[in-house]
């Protein structure tokens, strides 16, 4: 089943009402944010000065992230769409001695995102992409340090004719490769884009 922008509408409503009646979550309600986008729905967990979904400087989900993300992967798992993560920090300075700074912790987060989702109920292969951008897509660019430019963004892509992947892998194997091929070697390039 295809999901059309008004699919998409109402999914963003199924899943805004989790967060809302979920009592682990309501706290949460303004660190999430559901959007539609023209690559589909964005999900973003974004993060406060007290580190919301993560350990403070780290790829550790914490309680918040967990049944966050828990919660999303039940839910998009049903649906036949591709999804991206995305790991985005703030702009201050992070870096170890051993050259670990935030576009490592950008791409970590967003890994660490994708192994929760996956067990907790996001079909095999339906993660397409894995992303870290760092500090340079900001959420508030005239604030490079505020906060809630650190999240994790979830994409839910809309459909397309190659899709859904058990189609495509079961009528044409070769073909299902070279798509996971595709996506893995878009997901590689310089500037993140497809």
């Amino acid at each position: 089943i295809a999901l059309s922008r008004n699919d998409l509408r109402d999914l963003k409503a199924r899943l805004e009402k989790q967060v809302t009646s979920n009592p682990a979550l309501v706290k949460l309600k303004k660190q999430i944010e559901i959007t539609i986008t023209p690559e589909g729905l964005r999900i973003e967990l974004i993060e406060s000065r007290d580190g919301t979904f993560f350990e403070t400087g780290s790829a550790v989900l914490n309680e918040n992230g967990r049944t966050t993300l828990t919660l999303l992967a039940q839910q998009l798992g049903t649906v036949p769409n591709f999804i991206s993560i995305e790991g985005h920090t703030d702009a201050r300075a992070y870096a170890e001695a051993n050259g670990y700074g935030n576009w490592e912790l950008s791409a970590d987060r967003a890994n660490a995102a994708r192994r929760l989702m996956e067990r907790a109920g996001l079909r095999t292969g339906q993660v397409s992409q894995v992303r870290g951008f760092a500090d340079r897509q900001l959420r508030v660019p005239s604030d490079p340090l505020d906060p809630s430019n650190r999240r994790i963004s979830v994409i839910v892509h809309y459909l397309t004719q190659r899709q859904p992947l058990d189609d495509a892998t079961t009528a044409h194997p070769e073909e299902g490769s070279n798509q996971a091929a595709a996506s893995e070697s878009a997901a590689h390039t310089p500037d993140g884009q497809t």
